[in-house]
C-alpha cells in the first residue's frame, strides 16, 4: 500500500495537527508522506472525500455523521477514529448590534447567559418595531458552530429560521460578510471572530467554550474504505496526528506555531492575530483582553478521544432543528461513525492517557475530575452546558423531550428511550 496520505485542510487555528504533522516531521516519523491541501469551503471538503481526492481531512465533527445518513450530496462512509481538539470558536456581531446588545443588558466578559438574554430582547424589540430579522452567519449547516450558536439562541426563546435567519459562509469569508453589512453576526472557528476584531469591524459576544465547555469541533474524517485497505497505515496516521496535538498544547511552542499557521499557504493572517486564539486570551468587547481557558485545547483532557457521546448529542441536534428523522437506526449509524476502538488501537502501544468508557455524561462534570484510565488517572472536564443541562447518550429521546421536541416514528414509544 502506498504511505501517501492526501489531507485536506480548512484555514482554521484547529487545522493545526494535520499541519504540524506534515510540516514538522512527525509524519515521516511514522513512515509517512502527509500531503496537506488547504480547501475553500467545507462542501469542497465534504465532495473531495466522497470523488476520492482526499483521504482524510480536517472536518466539522458532525459531518461524517452527516455523510454515514445520508443528508447531503455526494455523501460517501466515512469513520472518526479522532478528534481534533475541544472548542474553537466565537460568536461575533457588528459594532452596531453590541452596543445594542450591551444596552439590553449583555456583559463583555463572554458570558452566555446575559449575552443570550440580551439578544432575545434586541430580537424582541427589531419585532416590535417593524426592522428585518438579524441574519447571522455559520460556516456549513452540518456544523458544530449551527448547533451552538442555535443552542445559546433558543435557552431564551430564540429560534433560528423564525426569530433570526441563518446563512451559509465559509470562516474565511465571515469577517468580510460583517464588514460588508450581509451579515449582522457569524458563529466561527478562530482565527476569524479575533480579525474581525483588529479590523475594528465586529466585537465577540461568547465563545464556544462558554457555552459548552470542553466541547466537539474538528475531527479526523477518513474515508470508510481508505480506512479499511490498511489498518497499519490507519494507526500510524492517528499516531502522526495524536503527536503533533501534544506539540502544539505546549505553551513553549506558542510562538512556532502561530508563525507556521500564519504563512500564505496555511492560514494566510498575522501571526498577532493568531495569537488571542492560540493563547487563549481574547480581546472583549470593551477593549479588555481576558482569559478564556478552555478555548482551544489540542489534546489535554483526551481532546483528541472520539466520544461516541458527542457523535449522539451532535446527531440529537440534527434531528432537534430538523435536518434528520430521529430514528433508533440513525442512532446507531452515529454511534458507529466515531471509533474509540480503533484510537485506541492506535495510541495504547505509545503508553497515551486513554479512558476506560467510550462515552460519557456530558455536561456532568463542573471541574476537572481524575477518572479511571488504563496505566492511571485521567483528567477530564469541565464539560458544562451554559443552561445546566445535561445530555445522558442512553436516553437521547428523554433529551429531545425536555428540549420541546417529541421523535415521531421509530423508537418514540420506546419509554426510557435508551440506546
Amino acid at each position: 500500500m502506498s504511505n501517501i496520505v492526501r489531507a485536506g485542510f480548512m484555514p482554521l487555528l484547529d487545522c493545526a495537527p494535520l499541519v504540524v504533522a506534515a510540516a514538522r516531521g512527525f509524519a515521516d516519523a511514522e513512515g509517512l508522506e502527509l500531503v496537506i491541501s488547504r480547501e475553500t469551503s467545507w462542501a469542497t471538503v465534504r465532495d473531495r472525500l466522497a470523488v476520492r481526492h482526499l483521504d482524510v481531512a480536517h472536518i466539522l465533527a458532525p459531518m461524517p455523521i452527516a455523510a454515514n445518513l445520508g443528508l447531503g450530496p455526494l455523501s460517501s462512509p466515512l469513520i472518526v477514529p479522532m478528534a481534533l481538539g475541544f472548542g474553537g470558536n466565537t460568536v461575533t456581531v457588528s459594532n452596531a448590534i453590541w452596543n445594542e446588545l450591551a444596552a439590553a443588558g449583555a456583559h463583555a466578559d463572554f458570558d452566555a447567559v446575559t449575552t443570550a438574554t440580551a439578544m432575545a430582547a434586541l430580537v424582541e424589540k427589531r419585532a416590535r418595531a417593524g426592522e428585518p430579522r438579524l441574519v447571522f452567519a455559520i460556516v456549513h449547516p452540518h456544523s458544530a458552530h449551527h448547533y451552538e450558536l442555535a443552542y445559546w439562541l433558543a435557552s431564551p426563546g430564540v429560534l433560528p429560521g423564525r426569530d433570526v435567519g441563518l446563512i451559509v459562509v465559509p470562516p474565511s469569508l465571515a469577517d468580510a460578510a460583517l464588514a460588508a453589512g450581509h451579515i449582522d453576526g457569524f458563529c466561527a472557528g478562530e482565527p476569524w471572530g479575533s480579525v474581525a476584531v483588529a479590523q475594528g469591524t465586529g466585537r465577540i459576544v461568547t465563545t464556544k467554550a462558554h457555552i459548552w465547555r470542553s466541547s466537539p469541533e474538528k475531527v479526523l474524517g477518513v474515508r470508510t474504505d481508505w480506512a479499511e485497505a490498511d489498518h497499519a497505515r490507519l494507526d500510524a496516521l492517528v499516531r502522526t496526528v495524536y503527536r503533533a496535538a501534544l506539540w502544539c498544547d505546549d505553551p513553549a511552542n506558542l510562538p512556532a506555531l502561530a508563525e507556521l499557521l500564519s504563512r500564505p499557504e496555511y492560514i494566510a493572517q498575522p501571526a498577532e492575530v493568531l495569537l488571542p486564539g492560540l493563547s487563549r486570551r481574547l480581546v472583549s468587547a470593551d477593549g479588555v483582553v481576558r482569559a478564556v481557558p478552555d478555548l482551544l485545547t489540542f489534546a489535554g483532557r483526551a481532546a483528541t478521544f472520539p466520544w461516541i457521546s458527542h457523535a449522539l448529542w451532535l446527531y440529537t441536534q440534527m434531528v432537534r432543528w430538523q435536518q434528520a428523522p430521529f430514528s433508533l437506526d440513525a442512532l446507531r449509524i452515529a454511534r458507529e461513525t466515531y471509533r474509540p476502538d480503533l484510537n485506541r488501537r492506535a495510541l495504547e502501544p505509545l503508553g497515551a492517557m486513554l479512558p476506560s468508557e467510550s462515552a460519557k455524561i456530558e455536561g456532568a462534570l463542573a471541574k476537572e475530575t481524575p477518572v479511571g484510565a488504563p496505566g492511571g488517572k485521567l483528567l477530564l472536564g469541565p464539560d458544562g452546558f451554559f443552561d445546566g443541562q445535561v445530555f445522558d447518550p442512553e436516553h437521547a429521546v428523554a433529551y429531545l423531550a425536555g428540549l420541546g421536541f417529541t421523535p415521531a416514528g421509530e423508537g418514540s414509544a420506546n419509554a426510557a428511550g435508551k440506546f
